[in-house]
């Protein structure tokens, strides 16, 4: 049933003592009279028994048969603690000399008690304090009392029952139990007794069986055995050993933990160290019902809630391991009337007969109880509990963080209470502090003043930005009308977001031209639909997604570029940025915009003014986008309009009257006399060059076809004209008694005239001063 609810009047919420400290969520006062008394109250939850706690943990807890007492045991120091629970308080606690492993309560009072502890003693105490104490032969485990014959039974490691009569204050013989050789008895884990017919159960460790027991005939009278492969497949996690601490062969072995008898005297809860529970009817040896904790622990306590039951019935059964405590339906195991989870490791857990109220001893400081109101009612001695329960479920529960803020110790330096490190003020928690919230307000006014101004002001823009929205204004282009910071990312994010349209446009355009070719007119029809669909939708990026809204419009989400977690970020755009705004413009940078500038005042060739004549340049704007390259054009596609801007500009190149169109053929009626034409073509000015050069020596030849083509011969010669440059510049670099011969070459050296400088003499040591660096070379265009 999952309407079911657990309020918890005792201890902490399962879950919330990892997340919330204990001084949070508690108010200690302290009374400094005689002895030091401490009081806890949990916020949000209500304190049913003042004081239900140990210092450290506590192990077993019981009620008394008149109901008007519990007791529990408990450590550091080794101590029993009794409440009154018609006063609700602590009636006393008494202090031992080792830990308590398991107690009986004797009388229907507090009164009289035997006690096992951990050093094999067993302590009798009575109404005035400790009465008795004696010892075992080996480590106890568990003890119980037969009222008929006045024997304390206590089990033990091995296989015996150490039986203890009160009524001759001695040892009678123990108990022995019989086991096969293969699997021998390691130990009796646990001892019950049915209240029917008195039949002793025992748990043994070793294998998992149940030996019974009748102190009349003091013999076994049957052995339970429990089937080993069903309970052996376990669904929670594995079981931990210590190398060298835990025996290998005890821990894999199966064993009874806990036994409870049902007050009819022929049912059997069973509960095993793999955290199974088997339900038996002490008339068949199969098990009518079985339950599986699903943590594979061992089960700490098996129980019968019978009377009192309301919702759920007769017949409920409780599990509890160190986990969970589940309480389900002997008719229906599979599914949970309720399953609870206390904060800390559970030790032990007590029903109150004829109540919905649960009891348990854990590992914590806190003894937990937990009250069902549809289990059963409430105790005599807690009758308020519906009430108060009734007025919880329409309550909502207080933040326990509402008075406190968690700050850092940075901030803690900001504002100037660093020098309350260590004091009760400052409370560590994690990787800071909580600190009060009244003194948290009062530092930050006095380390700024102006905080509630600055504040008052932010609010009042904000008011003033939101009215401002509410206003008609013309409708700008889609999500970039918001952006007022970070307008680079957002730019950079448009057109990523563009580019990517694009490219779906032209896969989808490329499908649709794809199904048309094939014939399938309804995948084009589909896909054009999808198109028109897809161009109504806006693209979610960063830009419109209401998300990310506060990035380009909120100023406090302004990326600063110039701040080292940028650098860091992105170094190679930060180091970029750097480099341009600071770095100097070299001398090639300088001339080139120079040139530019000339340019753009109609200076240079290369710009787009016009001639003389009116008419436009050989240069003009659209020979350089002949050469541009278009993006959206395909391989094998042609751009029509490109092509036609082609053929404008080469109709307007030959029209104009700087071209001169000089053919390469020589003409018949060209003059044959010297010519510096540049418009002669290239034959008769070759056929010029031949006749101004001496006859006798020539050195090409030139014949012309009929068909209008030409044939050339060319002969080099070693020597020139005498009056030509090249041969006076010959004659000049001929030295006296240096012959020349190759390419650079010479033989004989000239007498030096005069003395040789230093520097000729062995060459030069100092670099030279005063010259242009190849680098700064720079190539100017000339007019023509």
């Amino acid at each position: 049933m999952s309407d079911v609810k657990v309020y918890t009047v005792n201890g902490a919420v399962p879950g919330s003592s990892s997340s919330i400290p204990d001084w949070l969520t508690k108010t200690r006062t302290s009374k400094v009279k005689g002895k030091r008394a401490l009081r806890e109250h949990v916020e949000g939850q209500i304190e049913l028994i003042q004081g239900f706690e140990f210092p450290e943990a506590s192990n077993k807890i019981k009620t008394t048969r008149d109901g008007h007492h519990a007791i529990a045991t408990g450590t550091y120091k080794p101590q029993m603690r009794v409440w009154d629970l018609d006063e609700l308080t602590l009636k006393f606690e008494r202090h031992g000399d080792a830990e308590n492993v398991d107690f009986i309560i004797l009388s229907d009072d507090w009164t009289k008690t035997i006690h096992l502890q951990n050093d094999r003693t067993v302590e009798l105490h009575t109404q005035s304090g400790f009465h008795y104490r004696t010892r075992i032969p080996r480590f106890g485990r568990s003890i119980a009392y037969h009222y008929p014959s006045c024997d304390a039974l206590v089990s033990a490691s091995g296989n015996e029952i150490y039986r203890l009569n009160l009524e001759q204050g001695q040892f009678m013989n123990p108990l022995v139990l019989n086991a096969p050789e293969d699997e021998p008895i390691l130990g009796i884990n646990c001892i019950d007794i049915n209240p029917a017919h008195q039949l002793l159960a025992f748990g043994i460790d070793g294998h998992a069986s149940v030996h019974f027991w009748d102190l009349r005939s003091r013999s076994v009278v049957g052995v339970l055995n429990l089937p080993k492969g069903r309970i052996a497949r376990s669904t929670g996690r594995a079981k931990v050993t210590l190398p060298g601490v835990d025996d290998q062969s005890s821990s894999d072995a199966l064993a009874v933990t806990a036994i409870a008898a049902r007050s009819d005297g022929l049912s059997y809860a069973i509960g095993t160290s793999t955290g199974h529970t088997l339900l038996y009817d002490i008339r068949s040896p199969r098990p009518f019902a079985f339950k599986d904790q699903g943590y594979g622990l061992p089960l700490k306590r098996v129980a019968w809630l019978d009377g009192g039951s309301r919702m759920a019935g007769d017949g409920m059964v409780l599990s509890a391991d160190k986990k969970v405590v589940k309480i389900w339906d002997r008719n229906t195991p599979s599914s949970n009337f309720v399953s609870i989870t206390p904060a800390t490791d559970l030790n032990d857990i007590h029903h109150i007969p004829g109540s919905g109220l649960l009891l348990t001893a854990n590992e914590g400081i806190n003894m937990a109880s937990y009250y069902i109101p549809q289990l059963g009612p409430a105790p005599r001695w807690a009758s308020f509990l519906e009430n108060i329960t009734e007025e919880m479920e329409g309550q909502s529960v207080r933040n326990v963080y509402e008075d406190f803020k968690f700050i850092e110790k940075n901030e803690l330096r900001t504002l100037g209470l660093d020098h309350l490190i260590g004091t009760p003020a400052l409370k560590p928690y994690m990787h800071g502090y909580f600190v009060s919230l009244k003194l948290y307000d009062t530092a930050r006014v006095i380390a700024n003043p102006f905080a509630y101004a600055e504040h008052r002001e932010k609010l009042v823009k904000e008011r003033l930005e939101k009215l401002a929205d509410t206003r008609i204004r013309t409708r700008k282009n889609g999500a970039a009308a918001s952006v007022k910071v970070n307008k680079a990312l957002a730019e950079r994010i448009a057109r990523d977001a563009e580019r990517e349209q694009r490219r779906e446009e032209t896969k989808r355009a490329r499908k649709a031209k794809k199904a048309t070719k094939e014939g399938e007119t309804d995948v084009a029809d589909d896909a054009m639909s999808v198109d028109e669909e897809v161009v109504g939708e806006e693209q979610l990026t960063l830009l419109n997604d209401p998300r990310f809204k506060d990035l380009f419009e909120n100023p406090d989400f302004a990326v600063n570029e110039t701040s080292r977690e940028y650098a860091l970020l992105n170094p190679s755009s930060f180091a970029m940025k750097n480099a341009n705004s600071s770095r100097r413009k070299t001398a090639v940078e300088d001339e080139d915009d120079e040139s530019d500038k000339m340019s753009s005042d109609g200076l240079g060739s290369s710009g787009n003014e016009s001639s003389e004549d009116g008419s436009e340049s050989e240069d003009s704007s659209d020979a350089g986008e002949l050469n541009k390259h278009d993006p959206r054009s395909r391989p094998g596609q042609q751009n029509a309009r490109l092509q036609q801007a082609y053929s404008r500009a080469r109709e307007a190149n030959r029209q104009s009257n700087k071209v001169h169109f000089v053919p390469l053929v020589a003409q018949a009626n060209a003059p044959t006399g010297k010519t510096n034409d540049k418009d002669a073509p290239f034959g008769q000015r070759l056929v010029s060059r031949q006749q101004s050069k001496s006859s006798a020596e020539p050195t090409s030849t030139v014949r012309l076809s009929a068909d209008g083509g030409m044939e050339m011969t060319f002969i080099p010669s070693g020597t020139g004209d005498d009056d030509s440059p090249a041969v006076a510049r010959k004659k000049k670099e001929v030295r006296k008694g240096v012959e020349v011969f190759g390419a650079g070459m010479e033989r004989g050296v000239e007498e030096p005239k005069g003395e040789m400088s230093e520097s000729e003499r062995s060459g030069r040591k100092q670099r030279r001063k005063g010259m242009r660096s190849g680098s700064k070379n720079v190539f100017r265009q000339t007019s023509s």
